[in-house]
Formats: C-alpha cells, sequence, structure tokens
C-alpha cells in the first residue's frame, strides 16, 4: 500500500471502511475524502467489489485518492496510526468532544450493520455522533472529516479557498450588510 518513506508522515488519516454495499455511499465517501484531504481510502469485503461499476465518484478523486481493497482493516497501517473506530456504543467518546490524532485511519461500519467486535477490541477510541437515529455510512464519513477540518489551528478560511473550492457554475459573492445595532 506505501512505500517505507510514507510510513511516517505527519497529519494524515487513512478512512477505513468495513465491507460497504452501497456504491453512492462510497462514491459519497470518496467525495468527502477529496474535499477533506485524506490520504487514501480502505475497504474489506466483496460487496462494494461487485457494485463499483455503478461508483458515483462524480469528481472523479480516485485519479488522486487511492480507493483499495484489503482484507484486514489495519493491513499496512503506517506507524503511528491510532485506530479509531466510529460507532454507537455504549461507552464510546461523543464526536464533540474526541480530539483527533495527527495520524489516524478512521473506521466506519457497513451500511447494515456494524464494526465487528474482534475490530472495535484492536481500536485506541471509538466515537460516536450524538445524533437521534443513525446517519447512513457517507453522511457519517462527512461529519467527522469535517470535525477533523473544524478542530485544526491550521485551517485556513478565507475567499481563496471558496473561489479554488466551489463548481465552476458558481460565481456568487455576498457583501456584509451594515444593520443597525439591535
Amino acid at each position: 500500500m506505501q512505500n517505507s518513506s510514507q510510513k511516517h508522515q505527519s497529519n494524515h488519516y487513512i478512512v477505513g471502511l468495513i465491507n460497504p454495499k452501497s456504491p453512492s455511499n462510497v462514491g459519497a465517501v470518496l467525495r468527502a475524502a477529496g474535499c477533506y484531504s485524506a490520504q487514501s481510502i480502505v475497504y474489506t469485503g466483496k460487496r462494494y467489489e461487485r457494485a463499483k461499476s455503478f461508483a458515483t465518484d462524480t469528481k472523479n478523486v480516485n485519479a488522486h485518492i487511492p480507493l483499495t481493497n484489503i482484507d484486514n482493516i489495519f493491513e499496512d497501517l503506517p506507524s503511528g496510526f491510532r485506530k479509531i473506530a466510529f460507532e454507537l456504543v455504549e461507552g464510546a467518546t461523543p464526536l464533540p468532544h474526541f480530539q483527533h490524532p495527527e495520524n489516524a485511519i478512521y473506521v466506519f461500519g457497513p451500511e447494515d450493520g456494524s464494526i465487528p467486535q474482534h475490530v472495535l477490541n484492536q481500536c485506541d477510541d471509538v466515537v460516536y455522533v450524538p445524533t437521534v437515529g443513525c446517519m447512513n455510512l457517507a453522511a457519517s464519513v462527512n461529519v467527522v472529516l469535517y470535525d477533523r477540518l473544524a478542530k485544526q489551528q491550521s485551517t485556513v478560511y478565507s475567499d481563496d479557498i471558496i473561489r479554488s473550492s466551489r463548481d465552476t457554475n458558481n460565481k456568487l459573492t455576498f457583501k456584509t450588510k451594515n444593520l443597525p445595532p439591535n
């Protein structure tokens, strides 16, 4: 998966998917990985392999972020990476209280099941997104990756970021209104 010079990188993360089922969800995970600069995506199982010809990677993220099928979700994990599971599990840390490590693999369960207990037992942390009900796979990945970005001190906020991120058909601007004080 990676050469030895890549095994000691700082502030990187991998998205790990346990036996994903839906090609549309994996396509949305690919898009999120591109938007939030994931290093790679790994997945286990065979269900996505059978359905991937229907994938919805509308931004062609797979061209620069590897999407790799592996047998063990922690296979070839770079040294120094923490194993973080995101699952609705009693005793888990709520996402608003979680401090993201510099280097991690973020593990998400399948759309129609949970992360296996033997995988959870290998994790350094288990985190949950406090919601009413459960989100789907793609929504969960988006929320977690946004949370990582929002909590980083190095995140840059500017109009340059907006211009480089938006679709080519979007040229909107907004001028702040000077409203009278309440």
